[in-house]
């Protein structure tokens, strides 16, 4: 028999582009936010690197929440707000978004009646708290409900689905407030061990750091087991990364950046295309990618690739002299940039415009598919 004692929440579990999560009414969550967090650890079973104990996967990307409610707004339909619920650790950050997260959000709206339903797209104004920012999704609808099944296909998820277009709009300075958060295109960070490296900070959609990957003793071609059984070069990518935090302002010593921002800056390295091999065997060719990338998440290697971190990435691409301007692919339609990750062949597009000496982000945008996987309650 059920312990009616403990709190029963209304929830459902969706996976939104490569990453899975919880989502939740903030109705139904404490608005305090200490008290808030305290259940949301409950909720995902953290923090134990197995989260035996509840709904999370035992992975940075298969442990988050969004937390959407109605929005007062004249812009925007539903506000949702991003938490990254760490594995091992007894953290809730809700610094950045995570947009594969966010494909999910139009569709849990029209699922839970925030939004008024056209077919058949139903377009959901969103207006995500940790960034500021507004993101359009065109989220398909047959007989009034949500259509998840198509023939649209996303690397590191199997089989197909219905599209879910994405639009970042005006994603510059999500958190800085700055497309280019220290004023310039490239920095120079002093990584001891290794000396001077070149990065470029760049926050649109999210804050990344790029990095030539050789500039660390890297390809751009590793994959997730490779790279997260070697110590040493995690140290290194978490290092770089604090580094940045630091010049970001966000943390003043780059040592405890895995407690005090363990998110953000997203750490992110980069190679001109070439051939590669997927974490499934599958073999990419170079000339089906515009650039090699990686990202870390929470200090491991994301197994895929960031939405967000797409939608910055199609941003820095267009910066002159940045570190992914560098290697990219000369003549690159920046309209769709494809990415070459772990999973496979990630696009995104970037519309600008340039203004003086000033690239000026008008929005970023991209496809991914959701799936509502589990509705019902979770007991903390």
């Amino acid at each position: 028999m059920l312990d009616r004692q403990r709190r029963r929440i209304p929830c459902s579990i969706m996976r939104g582009g490569t990453s899975k999560g919880v989502y939740i009414l903030e109705n139904y969550l404490p608005s305090e936010e200490q008290a808030r967090d305290e259940i949301l650890m409950k909720i995902m079973g953290s923090p134990d690197i197995k989260q035996i104990n509840g709904l999370g996967g035992a992975a940075s990307v298969t442990s988050k929440v969004a937390i959407i409610g109605v929005s007062s707004r004249e812009d925007a339909d539903v506000d949702y707000t991003f938490a990254q619920v760490s594995v091992d650790k007894p953290l809730v950050s809700y610094k950045g978004n995570c947009g594969n997260i966010s494909s999910g959000v139009g569709p849990f709206a029209v699922e839970q009646g925030l939004v008024k339903i056209t077919e058949p797209v139903t377009i959901v104004k969103v207006f995500n708290t940790n960034t500021g920012k507004i993101i359009e999704e065109e989220v398909q609808v047959k007989d009034g409900a949500v259509k998840y099944d198509g023939d649209f296909a996303i690397a590191g998820v199997p089989g197909t689905g219905a599209p879910v277009k994405m639009k970042f709009l005006d994603p510059a300075g999500s958190v800085s407030g700055k497309l280019l958060p220290t004023g310039n295109a490239v920095d120079l960070l002093e990584v001891p061990g290794i000396g001077q490296v070149e990065v470029s900070i760049v926050d649109a959609a999210n804050p990344l750091v790029f990095v030539k990957a050789s500039d660390l003793g890297l390809t751009g071609k590793e994959l997730p087991k490779e790279l997260d059984s070697d110590q040493e070069k995690l140290d290194l990518l978490e290092t770089v990364r604090g580094l940045a935090a630091v010049k970001m302002g966000l943390i003043t010593d780059y040592k405890k950046s895995a407690w005090e921002m363990p998110g953000i800056p997203k750490m992110t390295f980069v190679a001109e295309p070439d051939e590669y091999v997927t974490n499934s065997g599958s073999t990419i060719k170079g000339d089906s990618i515009d650039l090699l990338s990686r990202m870390m998440s929470m200090q491991k290697t994301h197994p895929t690739y960031a939405m967000t971190g797409a939608m910055c990435t199609a941003a820095a691409a267009i910066i002159p002299g940045s570190v992914v301007n560098q290697v990219l692919r000369p003549g690159a339609d920046t309209k769709f940039i494809r990415i070459g990750h772990a999973g496979g062949i990630l696009e995104a597009g970037v519309d600008f415009h340039v203004e003086g000496n000033e690239t000026i982000v008008e929005d970023t945008f991209g496809f991914r598919t959701a799936n509502l996987i589990l509705e019902g309650f979770t007991y903390c």
